[in-house]
């Protein structure tokens, strides 16, 4: 198994993202980098586009797609990228929302941070832009996800492989920039 975890989180609608990866292009990339399941939690109104997307008779591309609207934690899900005996390094694509860029890097897992551009203020940019600057993520537009794949299973190599310290200095910079206590 090969899994592709889709978060948009849960307080705010994001479903550009959700159309985006249940596009043809991007299933088809999926299925190219031999990715064998996509999850998505497709938040709040993401339903509508899923279920029509699910009900539809769009080719999956031999992905098995999976999607659920909101749970209390979805660590379960962020741990199904982890590489383990039965399951390949997967790749997470998340909102930037603080809370769950933090638990994905933690994982060590390829982790694409799409800013949500219809939010108020810009607060997401300017996190996915520092952390992209800093290597630790790869920031895209909706747009770009397909084509950033590449880029974040590389820089997870080149980055925390090599450099196991990089996670320690994540922390720290984290506490400093953001104010978070661990």
């Amino acid at each position: 198994m090969k899994l592709c975890f889709v978060t948009v989180g849960a307080t705010a609608s994001f479903e550009k993202l959700i159309q985006q990866v249940l596009s043809p292009q991007f299933l088809e990339t999926l299925a190219k980098r031999q990715y064998t399941h996509l999850l998505i939690q497709y938040g709040k109104g993401g339903s509508q586009t899923f279920e029509i997307f699910a009900n539809g008779e769009q080719s999956h591309h031999g992905l098995i797609i999976g999607g659920f609207d909101s749970k209390p934690s979805i660590d379960r899900e962020l741990m199904k990228t982890k590489k383990r005996d039965d399951q390949e390094l997967g790749l997470i694509i998340s909102h930037a929302g603080t809370g769950t860029i933090l638990a994905a890097l933690r994982l060590g897992v390829p982790l694409i941070v799409v800013p949500n551009p219809d939010l108020a203020d810009n607060h997401q940019q300017e996190l996915a832009q520092i952390l992209n600057e800093q290597k630790y993520v790869v920031s895209s537009s909706v747009q770009e996800i397909g084509t950033a794949i590449a880029r974040a299973e590389l820089q997870k190599s080149e980055v925390f492989d090599s450099h196991p310290e990089r996670k320690d200095e994540l922390a720290g910079f984290m506490s400093d920039e953001l104010g978070f206590l661990d």
